[in-house]
């Protein structure tokens, strides 16, 4: 009897627990719901294992649903990534390189892609769990390379992006100056590719 009744316990405590997650899931999608399109300032601070600040950076954020995203860091080196609704493209002005994957890549990737993407089955890969007027975000996939991402709301504006790697590495964007992007502003998500750069094409890869 009493082997039956513990057993009830952690069946419930886990259903629960699950109910609790699909909830939280369920309030981040239509917080984000809401603020689908956003162009946004950001200052970057990364630290290591040890808690010790290795970068900082400020830059430019962009979002659109469905899947467009605009990440320009601006200081101290330059780099962009853009999303345009079916392809990612990364680019690193220093080495001269752009790197091109499908957007189910970039997701299966970081789940920072979440942001601008509604899919249930995507959704249905990360567990979301919200503590106060954040989110955290982690794959089920202990192979993703990040190990969570962390979304934080003050009412219906989005105002900080923390990443965790696999490496220990932690990196917070603090948002300001939030505005909804303007009808010229959409060209942010169209990447032009630059002369006399090198190109990886990761999707001719994924296909093969």
């Amino acid at each position: 009897m009493r082997k039956t009744l513990c057993g009830s316990l952690v069946s419930l405590l886990m259903f629960s627990s699950m109910s609790v997650q699909a909830d939280d899931a369920a309030v981040l999608k239509s917080k984000l719901s809401q603020i689908d399109n956003l162009k946004a300032n950001f200052s970057q601070t990364v630290t290591d294992l040890n808690q010790k600040v290795i970068q900082t950076g400020k830059g430019v954020l962009a979002l659109a649903f469905p899947n467009r995203f605009y990440w320009h860091l601006t200081e101290p080196d330059e780099s962009l990534i853009v999303a345009d609704g079916s392809d990612v493209w990364i680019y690193n002005p220093f080495a001269e390189e752009v790197t091109v994957m499908d957007v189910n890549q970039a997701i299966n990737a970081s789940p920072i892609a979440l942001l601008v993407h509604r899919d249930e089955k995507t959704w249905s890969q990360y567990q979301v769990k919200q503590q106060g007027e954040c989110y955290n975000i982690k794959p089920l996939n202990v192979d993703a390379a990040m190990s969570s991402v962390e979304v934080c709301f003050n009412g219906q504006s989005l105002t900080e992006i923390v990443l965790d790697d696999q490496q220990g590495n932690v990196s917070q964007f603090r948002l300001s100056n939030q505005t909804t992007l303007t009808k010229a502003e959409s060209s942010l998500f169209t990447f032009i590719l630059p002369d006399g750069v090198d190109v990886d094409d990761q999707r001719l890869h994924a296909a093969q």
